[in-house]
């Protein structure tokens, strides 16, 4: 590793620091994203070394399945078990209160059924992450049945939203979910209220889910780069 990627160098010091918090005989759920991915090779690399015994990991996207996988961590499903003992997970925005916008992934519905389930949700961000108030960088991404889009766009332009379909990259055409299903993202100028507007968005006939998640977050790990060096601390 050159001295020379501090970023990324950053990123695998948030991800041990969430491995860290992962305890034998223990179910976790395992996030989708960057930073996510260095804890499941941490994670990985501590079932290998024999620091860690029976552990099962509960994926919330292919990403993370495929990682799993590949770092050796044994994997379940939510039907063979009864509870989730620590989810770990990113996020595009964390307010001060802890809650998130999720879903830059388009993974946002998995996450949010395994993330809430978890007794401690760990949430892994970089600093630029953090906001004072939710919508202030990111759009809301919201997951939509097909054959539901116009409305639900409209829908959103009613509740004072910019609703965008998420197009593919690479790809021809919009970004389909692991579920089926397209993502619409919304600006809002403002968003005064997130455990509200929460229920409003997931109230709309068509809409799967959406990407603000209240009152789940227990431990935000946050990393900062000071000095060329790479700093991990707790919100």
């Amino acid at each position: 590793m050159s001295a020379a990627d501090p970023v990324k160098l950053m990123k695998q010091e948030v991800g041990k620091a969430a491995a860290a918090l992962v305890k034998s005989n223990s179910i976790v759920g395992l996030g989708t994203g960057s930073t996510t991915a260095y804890a499941i090779q941490f994670i990985g690399e501590r079932l290998q070394s024999g620091e860690l015994k029976d552990i099962v990991g509960v994926p919330t996207s292919f990403q993370a399945e495929v990682l799993a996988k590949q770092y050796g961590i044994p994997l379940t499903t939510l039907d063979a078990i009864d509870h989730i003992d620590i989810a770990i997970d990113g996020a595009d925005e964390v307010d001060p209160q802890k809650n998130l916008v999720k879903g830059g992934g388009a993974a946002h519905t998995r996450e949010k059924v395994v993330d809430y389930l978890a007794n401690q949700f760990v949430v892994v961000v970089d600093a630029g992450k953090v906001v004072n108030k939710l919508g202030s960088v990111f759009a809301v991404p919201v997951e939509v049945i097909p054959m539901a889009v116009t409305p639900v766009m409209n829908a959103l332009k009613e509740l004072g939203g910019k609703p965008e379909l998420r197009m593919g990259v690479k790809k021809a055409g919009p970004v389909v979910t692991d579920q089926g299903n397209l993502v619409v993202d919304v600006r809002f100028d403002d968003i005064p209220d997130p455990v509200n507007l929460e229920k409003v968005l997931n109230n709309l006939p068509g809409v799967l889910e959406n990407g603000i998640f209240v009152n789940c977050a227990d431990v935000v790990l946050i990393g900062e780069v000071k000095d060329g060096k790479p700093v991990v601390r707790e919100m």
